[in-house]
C-alpha cells in the first residue's frame, strides 16, 4: 500500500549523532514536529530549533514551503532563523578580525533564504551593514562578504531602496573607482547601485550625481564579461529612469565617450562567446538608444514653422539645385508652379505643401530627418533616386517622398521605437554597433533598397503596398542572419533579390501545400495520428533533455538557474536550482527536488499562474506573460517556470499536456503537424508522379452475369 499523500518519508541529521528516518505528517503544525525530533534527541526549547534543507541551499522550512518537501528528502534540525539572525548578528560585531570575517561569510550565506532574512531585518541588521560600509574600515574578503550579505538581503524585497543615506551612496560609488581591480567588491557595488537606480527615483538622482559615464567606461576596457555586464547594467538603469529632458543629453554624453565604439571593441568582438546576460543588457542597450526617437517620430510637422519647411526647400535644392534657376528670378507665380513640379518629382503627396505629408504620426519628423540624412551624408545615391524616378513615366515612378515616411514607419514597427525592454529578450544586433548614426544608416540602406525592389518587380503606384511587403520581408529575412556590420547587411540585401524573395516563396508554398481532394484529405486523416505520436515522443524527449530555465523577480534580471528534466521512465520531473548556467545536460542525481507526474493536476499558462498573478511589475510585461506556465499538483503545491523562449515555452507545455493525456495545442506542433503530414503525403505519393488523382473514387463495376472466368487451382 503507498503511503497517504500527507506523509513525507525523510531523514533527519543533527551534528554527532546517527541520523533519524521518520515519517512527516504534513498535516500536523510544524512546531510539533520539530518537538517530536528533539524529544527523540533529549533536546530541550525545541522552539530554539528550526528544520531546513540539508543541500547547498540550506533553505528553513516553514508553513510556507513545507510543501515542498518530497519523499527521500535530507533534512538538517539547526538553530531557529531567530537565534541564528540573533547570533550572527552578535557574531559580525566581533573585535577578533578572524572571527568577524567568518561571521560575514556565514551571513552571506544565509542571506540567500527569505526566513533567515526577514528575522536579520528585524534586529535592524540592513542599518547594521550600512554602517560598517560607511565606516571605510572594512577592506578585501571582509568588505565582498559584507556586501554580498546586503546585495542577498535587499534582493527580498522586504526593505525599501528609499531609506539609505547620501554617505553609503558615496562610500559604494568610491568602490566603483577604488577596487577596480578586487572582481568580487566591484562586481557587487555595480549591483547595488543598479538597484537603487531601479527601484528609488531619489536615490538615481542621488547616485547620478555620484557616478558618471566616465567612471563606468574603463570597466568595459577589461576582460571580465561579468563586470562588463554588470557595468553596461547600471548605464542602462541609468539611461531607463533618466527623466524625458535628460536622456538626449545622456546619449550625447555616451556619444562623447566613444561608448559605442568601446563596447564593439571589448565586448561585442572580444574574442569570447557572449553569454545570455550579456547579450540582455546589449539589447536592453539597443532598445533604449533606438526610443531616444521616438520624440521626432511622435512628433507632427507644423505646416507654420519656417525651420521645419527649411528642410523640405534643403532637400528639393540638392536634388535640383543643378538645374534649376536662382530662386530670385521670375515671377512668385513661375516659382510656386517650379516648387510643386519639383516637389511632385521628389514624390510627396501633397505636392503643392508637402508639410502636411509629415503631419501623420507616427513616422511625424522622424521620417524627414531621415530623408535629410540621406539627403546629405549619401547625396550621389539621393540624387540619383529621385532624377530617376522624375524620369519615368508617371505610373511607374517610384515616388521617394511617400517612399521614406512607410519605410520609417516600417522600421519602427521592425525595431519596436518606443516599446519597453522586455525582461527575457536577448535579440541585440551587432550592426547597430558599427556607426554612432546606425538608424540612419539602416534607413539609407533600405531605402535604396526599396527602389531597387520597385525597379525589379517594374512595380507602377498601384503596387505601392505589394512593395513595401516584399521590402519588409527582405529586411526581416537579412536581419535573421544577425549581420556583424552595415556592410555585410547590405551585402545580405543584394543576394536577397525579388526574383531570390519569389524563389523562396515559391519552395516555401511547395513544402507547405496543402492537397485539397478527397483521396489526400482522407490519407491526411489516416497519417495524422502517426505523425502526432511522433511529435509527442518528441516532446517528451525533450523533457527528458531537461531544460535551464531562468529566475526572475519583479525588480532586476538576475544569474539565478534552475534545472528541469523528465524522468527516462516518464513517471518523474527531477528540478534543483544551479550556480550558473549549465554548458550541457545535468544528471539526475544533482537536482536534489522531484515531483512525481501521477501528483500533477494541471497545466495553466499566461495570466492563469501563480506568478503571474503576484503584484510586481512581471505581470505587466507581456512578453514575460507569454512564456509563464505553471504546474499544480497536490496539496496546493505549485511548481512556477519562466521559459528562455518561444519554442522552449511550446515544447514545454506541449510535453506536460502529453504526459497528462491532453491535446498538444501549441503553435509548434501545428508547424510541425504541417510540415510532417505534408511530407510524409509526397514520399507516398512519389509513385504517383504526373499522375491525376481523382476527386471522386472511380465507381465500383457492376457484378458480372457470371463468374465462368474464375479458375479454380485446385
Amino acid at each position: 500500500m503507498p503511503p497517504p499523500a500527507d506523509i513525507v518519508k525523510v531523514a533527519i541529521e543533527w551534528p554527532g549523532a546517527f541520523p533519524k528516518l521518520m515519517e512527516i505528517d504534513q498535516k500536523k503544525p510544524l512546531s510539533a514536529i520539530i518537538k517530536e525530533v528533539c524529544d527523540g534527541w533529549s533536546l530541550v526549547n525545541h522552539e530554539c530549533y528550526a528544520l531546513q534543507h540539508a543541500d547547498s541551499s540550506n533553505f528553513y522550512i516553514t508553513e510556507k514551503n513545507r510543501n515542498e518537501i518530497k519523499n527521500g528528502a535530507i533534512l538538517r534540525l539547526t538553530t531557529s532563523p531567530a537565534q541564528n539572525a540573533q547570533q550572527l548578528h552578535e557574531r559580525i560585531q566581533s573585535s577578533s578580525m578572524d572571527a568577524k570575517l567568518e561571521a560575514l561569510k556565514d551571513l552571506a550565506s544565509y542571506s540567500r533564504d527569505v526566513t533567515f532574512a526577514q528575522e536579520f531585518i528585524n534586529l535592524d541588521g540592513i542599518s547594521l551593514l550600512t554602517q560598517m560600509v560607511e565606516s571605510g574600515t572594512d577592506f578585501g574578503d571582509m568588505l565582498s562578504f559584507t556586501l554580498t550579505a546586503f546585495v542577498e538581503l535587499m534582493d527580498h524585497g522586504i526593505v525599501s531602496w528609499d531609506t539609505f543615506s547620501v554617505a553609503f551612496i558615496k562610500k559604494i560609488a568610491s568602490y566603483v573607482n577604488k577596487f577596480a581591480a578586487d572582481i568580487s567588491i566591484l562586481q557587487r557595488s555595480l549591483a547595488i547601485l543598479e538597484s537603487m537606480v531601479l527601484n528609488s527615483h531619489e536615490l538615481y538622482q542621488k547616485v547620478a550625481q555620484e557616478i558618471t559615464i566616465g567612471q563606468l567606461i574603463p570597466h568595459l576596457q577589461g576582460t571580465d564579461q561579468e563586470i562588463q555586464t554588470y557595468t553596461i547594467a547600471v548605464i542602462n538603469a541609468l539611461f531607463l529612469k533618466a527623466p524625458d529632458d535628460k536622456r538626449q543629453e545622456m546619449a550625447n554624453i555616451l556619444s562623447q565617450k566613444q561608448l559605442r565604439a568601446i563596447i564593439l571593441t571589448h565586448v561585442i568582438r572580444a574574442q569570447r562567446a557572449i553569454n545570455n546576460e550579456m547579450a540582455h543588457q546589449l539589447y536592453v542597450l539597443q532598445v533604449l538608444t533606438f526610443n531616444l526617437l521616438e520624440d521626432r517620430m511622435m512628433t507632427k510637422m507644423d505646416p507654420q514653422d519656417q525651420a521645419q519647411r527649411d528642410i523640405i526647400f534643403e532637400l528639393r535644392r540638392i536634388a535640383f539645385d543643378a538645374e534649376s534657376e536662382p530662386n530670385n528670378s521670375g515671377s512668385i507665380e513661375k516659382r510656386k508652379s517650379m516648387y510643386t513640379r519639383d516637389y511632385k518629382k521628389l514624390g510627396f503627396i501633397n505636392h503643392v505643401n508637402p508639410a502636411m505629408d509629415f503631419t501623420q504620426t507616427p513616422p511625424g519628423m522622424l521620417a524627414l530627418d531621415n530623408m535629410l540624412y540621406f539627403a546629405k551624408h549619401h547625396q550621389d545615391a539621393y540624387i540619383r533616386i529621385v532624377l530617376e524616378n522624375s524620369s519615368r513615366e508617371d505610373k511607374h515612378e517610384c515616388p521617394f517622398g511617400r517612399s521614406s515616411i512607410e519605410l520609417t514607419k516600417m522600421l519602427c514597427e521592425i525595431l519596436k521605437v518606443g516599446e519597453l525592454p522586455s525582461e527575457t529578450c536577448n535579440d541585440f544586433h551587432p550592426m547597430f554597433f558599427t556607426h554612432d548614426r546606425s538608424f540612419e544608416e539602416f534607413f539609407c540602406i533600405c531605402i535604396q533598397l526599396l527602389n531597387k525592389t520597385w525597379k525589379e518587380m517594374r512595380a507602377t503606384s498601384e503596387d505601392f503596398n505589394k512593395v513595401m511587403q516584399v521590402v519588409k520581408e527582405q529586411i526581416m529575412r537579412a536581419l535573421t542572419t544577425k549581420p556583424s556590420s552595415l556592410d555585410q547587411f547590405k551585402s545580405k540585401l543584394q543576394n536577397l533579390s525579388y526574383t531570390e524573395i519569389l524563389k523562396i516563396r515559391q519552395s516555401e508554398r511547395m513544402n507547405q501545400e496543402d492537397f485539397q481532394s478527397r483521396p489526400i484529405l482522407e490519407l491526411k486523416e489516416k497519417i495524422q495520428p502517426e505523425i502526432l505520436e511522433l511529435i509527442k515522443q518528441q516532446r517528451l524527449n525533450r523533457l527528458v533533455e531537461g531544460t535551464c530555465f531562468r529566475k526572475l523577480n519583479s525588480r532586476r534580471r538576475q544569474d539565478k538557474f534552475w534545472y528541469c528534466r523528465l524522468s527516462p521512465n516518464h513517471k518523474v520531473l527531477h528540478y534543483g536550482d544551479l550556480e550558473e548556467s549549465p554548458q550541457g545536460e545535468v544528471p539526475h542525481d544533482s537536482l536534489q527536488d522531484k515531483l512525481p507526474v501521477a501528483d500533477i493536476k494541471a497545466v495553466v499558462t499566461g495570466k492563469d499562474c501563480p506568478h503571474m498573478k503576484e503584484k510586481g511589475a512581471l505581470k505587466q510585461n507581456k512578453e514575460v506573460l507569454e512564456l509563464a506556465f505553471s504546474i499544480l499538483y497536490d496539496s496546493n503545491g505549485q511548481l512556477n517556470f519562466i521559459a528562455p523562449d518561444k519554442h522552449e515555452y511550446c515544447i514545454w507545455t506541449d510535453g506536460l499536456n502529453a504526459l497528462l493525456g491532453k491535446d498538444m495545442m501549441s503553435d509548434l506542433t501545428r508547424n510541425d503537424l504541417d510540415t510532417l503530414l505534408s511530407m510524409e503525403i509526397k514520399l507516398r505519393l512519389l509513385d504517383l508522379e504526373n499522375i491525376q488523382i481523382p476527386d471522386a473514387p472511380p465507381p465500383i463495376p457492376k457484378e458480372p452475369s457470371n463468374y465462368d472466368f474464375v479458375y479454380d487451382c485446385n
